[in-house]
């Protein structure tokens, strides 16, 4: 198929899409440290900037995708809702699929748009395409199918031709999980959260987040069976979501490094959408026997599909497949950062005031990792005395 991609981000969509056999003929992305990557991983596609300046699509386009930006959908985010600043840019989907009516039609955002104003998001997505005489099937698929990262995000294809169900709802495993133990396994959890939740992730990081707007970078930490507490290198990060290290590098050229943190939470995972690129080019077909009763749009399910007259919820899992991968703490291929005295002390006294339940051991953990700091930060600062005081 060719696409076209709005929304861009650094072109996990696209990256994974023509893995699957698909080729990019137009990008649209207006921030510059991610138009700097497309310049240089998609040289040969022409990107037009602002979404606002596309007026129709190429003439041989069949497929439009669009990661459309997610702060006013994401429980971390300002939760305004789909008509917000941000996520309202999505109605320029639905402009141009008025101009041009492709024949499909990939969206991707963040699961929680399934909850928000009680699926008010998604109805007005579903109620759209459905007035436009498209068919369509989502999906929340998970990350960590692919790669030691969890990171659930929705899937949604429409088409006028085909079945998006046989596309997005064919494939499923059971996740091969295994047993973890903080003497022999890395467990990925949030340092600046300890309140209310951890994001705690046995033998993988939870979700990477896009950081802040001034490019304040909000990576993981991750706990490494000798008891150091290290947030992963921008590298790492970036395998974590598929891509090949250094992918992002091109936006230091542009701006603050630390905007490769945001370009990199934002991204789509690159395994995720190389599945979907490679059953679009073969679909398989969809078991009715998934089918549940149909609803309203009251209450959204995590998997859902529209035959032309009726929606259904679908019963799936997150997982299409399960990858091979070696463990989270093999995986890390660059030197991670000990995680600071200072960033360790609040996020120390947040969990002892905490109300959590925490895997044993946990706490002592994050003490001794204290200790560790302080002494190593105690051992350069005499150094630094004894150099002082020589001069």
């Amino acid at each position: 198929m060719k696409i076209a991609g709005l929304f861009a981000g650094v072109g996990g969509l696209e990256l994974g899409l023509r893995q699957g056999g698909h080729e990019s003929v137009v990008l649209s992305e207006v921030w510059e440290p991610a138009r700097a990557v497309l310049a240089e991983r998609f040289g040969d596609v022409p990107n037009i900037g602002d979404v606002e300046r596309l007026r129709s699509l190429p003439a041989d386009v069949d497929l439009l995708t669009a990661g459309f930006p997610c702060q006013d959908l994401s429980q971390a985010g300002k939760t305004a809702g789909i008509n917000g600043r941000k996520s309202g840019l999505v109605g320029h989907v639905f402009r141009l699929i008025d101009q041009s009516r492709p024949r499909w039609v990939l969206l991707e955002n963040v699961s929680f748009m399934l909850q928000l104003d009680r699926g008010s998001a998604m109805d007005r997505l579903v109620s759209a395409f459905e007035e436009r005489g498209y068919r369509w099937a989502y999906r929340v698929v998970n990350s960590l199918a692919f790669l030691p990262q969890r990171r659930e995000r929705v899937f949604f294809l429409a088409s006028t031709e085909g079945d998006p169900s046989d596309v997005l709802l064919v494939d499923e495993v059971q996740p091969r999980v295994q047993a973890t133990d903080l003497r022999t396994h890395a467990h990925g959890f949030y340092w600046t959260e300890g309140t209310r939740g951890l994001g705690w992730g046995p033998d993988c990081v939870p979700t990477l987040k896009n950081g802040s707007t001034v490019g304040i970078p909000s990576p993981p930490a991750i706990l490494l069976s000798n008891g150091e507490i290290v947030t992963p290198d921008i590298r790492d990060a970036e395998r974590l979501q598929g891509f090949r290290a250094d992918w992002t590098k091109p936006a230091a050229a542009v701006g603050r490094a630390s905007f490769r943190w945001s370009l990199v939470g934002n991204a789509v995972t690159r395994p995720v959408a190389a599945w979907i690129g490679m059953r679009l080019r073969k679909p398989s077909r969809f078991d009715p026997s998934r089918d549940s009763a149909a609803f309203t749009g009251v209450r959204w399910p995590r998997a859902a599909r529209f035959d032309g007259e009726t929606r259904r919820e679908v019963h799936i899992s997150a997982f299409p497949t399960w990858k091979t991968r070696p463990p989270l703490q093999e995986f890390l291929k660059y030197q991670p950062t000990l995680l600071s005295e200072r960033a360790t002390a609040g996020f120390l006294s947040r969990i002892e005031k905490s109300s959590l339940r925490f895997v044993p051991g946990f706490k002592e953990r994050v003490r001794s990792h204290l200790d560790h700091v302080r002494a190593i930060d105690r051992f350069v600062d005499g150094r630094l005395s004894r150099l002082d005081a020589a001069e």
